[in-house]
């Protein structure tokens, strides 16, 4: 804590400062990126910069711990520039970026080539996660370079990276022994997606449905707990969406050092929803019954999802538009980054959770989890100085026109919350001002802290 008259750079006035474990209305003083002090409001000091922030929130800066930015090779769809500006646009000053570019992030040369690329061109914090091949000898130098996790993948992607059984996982996490890391496992069933291919030719929605049935999703999750447990890993479950899959979660998810996460879309869009908005919507896993949005609902409200991240995966428009043989064809995922504070909020103005519970799954928990914890995820004196503030006065329509993303729209167009992301602090600059970026790209590459 700093003496009262000195000189911060920046000083915060009078907002109701958000952090996981509630509110507190309070003065926040910025110096050298970092949070240097958190102080009754009106108490005495000087900065070069004041802020008054009166009526207002101040939110942590939010970390979106699954997003594909699509850099190196896949930059038709998006890249660092355009991703990051997205986030910071959407309030998410920390992105963790998935390893499934082209070439996938398999081997230390990959990952510390990406990190030099990244350099100079993102708009915010950017923490990179390698994905596991079967060549596990490729472990202790991914190591060396600390990523934020490490990827494992149990159906629907290349041989080189399937770990189809329960014996292939088990042993992929014993290559992890005595290594403080995370491994997101994405939970899935090969022989069901290969099965229901095989009975089911028709390419139809349904089809697709049928491939990926919640039956392979609570399989995958049960199989990750049951693995780690044996292995003593920590693992993060990615995405789950179906009411199977959270009851096996709420059941096993004692058994070993585990986190859980969901997305937007999937609080939102049934599978219903594919007839309106189709291509758009088409991503893994998909989307299920009301019954299900429901149950995901009622975890998420009862404080069992510990993370929503986006899985922000844009294609390019004319990716989405083209005719396909099959839905299943139809490249999966969509943007995301720019509307995960909004479609939160939503989520607040619809009661089902209060703005602690937004810090805590979409900043406080990725931030731990993720290797990130001491820097980013809450405000508190010492913390970098990643900060939003909020207006609750003004309201938010989410528009296709907005979105700076290259895939060039949202499935949330339309949608109204009442509040206003006004500015985006980054380590203590300002970055966003009234939705337009401020500023070069200032973001950094961060890792995982040992």
């Amino acid at each position: 804590m700093r003496e009262r008259n000195d000189l911060f750079e920046t000083l915060i006035r009078s907002a109701t400062v958000v952090n996981a474990e509630g509110l507190s209305r309070c003065d926040v003083g910025i110096a050298a990126g970092k949070v240097a002090a958190v102080v009754a409001p009106g108490e005495a000091a000087e900065a070069g910069i004041v802020i008054d922030a009166s009526g207002c929130f101040l939110l942590p800066g939010l970390v979106d711990a699954h997003a594909h930015l699509r850099d190196p090779g896949l930059t038709h769809k998006e890249d660092f520039s355009s991703g990051t500006h997205a986030a910071a646009l959407g309030g998410v000053t920390t992105v963790l970026d998935m390893p499934t570019d082209e070439p996938w992030t398999a081997t230390s040369e990959q990952l510390a080539d990406k990190m030099a690329m990244a350099e100079g061109r993102i708009h915010a914090d950017v923490g990179l996660q390698a994905v596991l091949s079967r060549d596990l000898s490729l472990v202790p130098r991914l190591l060396d370079l600390a990523p934020v996790s490490f990827e494992l993948f149990t159906a629907d992607v290349p041989d080189a990276f399937l770990f189809a059984t329960l014996d292939s996982v088990a042993e992929a996490l014993k290559a992890f022994a005595g290594a403080d890391t995370l491994i997101g496992i994405s939970p899935g069933d090969q022989s069901i997606l290969a099965g229901s291919s095989a009975r089911d030719r028709s390419g139809s929605i349904a089809s697709f449905l049928d491939s990926r049935p919640p039956l392979a999703e609570a399989n995958g999750i049960a199989r990750a707990l049951v693995a780690a447990a044996s292995a003593e890993a920590k693992i993060h479950v990615r995405q789950i969406n179906s009411e199977l899959g959270v009851e096996t979660w709420s059941r096993l998810r004692g058994m070993a050092d585990a986190s859980v996460e969901t997305t937007p879309q999937n609080l939102f869009f049934t599978a219903q929803d594919y007839e309106v908005q189709g291509p758009n919507l088409k991503a893994s896993p998909p989307l299920r019954s009301p019954h299900d949005v429901d149950a995901l609902r009622a975890a998420l409200g009862a404080g069992l999802i510990d993370v929503v991240g986006t899985d922000h995966a844009p294609h390019a428009p004319a990716e989405k538009a083209a005719p396909y043989a099959a839905f299943a064809d139809i490249p999966g995922g969509m943007p995301g980054l720019q509307t995960l504070l909004p479609t939160m909020l939503r989520l607040v103005d619809e009661g089902l959770i209060a703005l602690p519970d937004l810090v805590r799954m979409c900043a406080r928990n990725p931030a731990e989890r993720f290797g990130l914890g001491r820097r980013k995820g809450r405000i508190a004196a010492g913390y970098d100085a990643d900060l939003l503030i909020l207006d609750p006065r003004r309201s938010t329509t989410i528009a296709n026109a907005d979105q700076v993303s290259r895939a060039g729209y949202t499935p949330f167009d339309g949608w109204t919350v009442k509040a206003r992301l006004t500015n985006v602090f980054l380590r203590g600059r300002e970055i966003v001002r009234d939705g337009r970026l401020v500023g070069p790209a200032q973001g950094k590459i961060v890792t995982r802290e040992s």
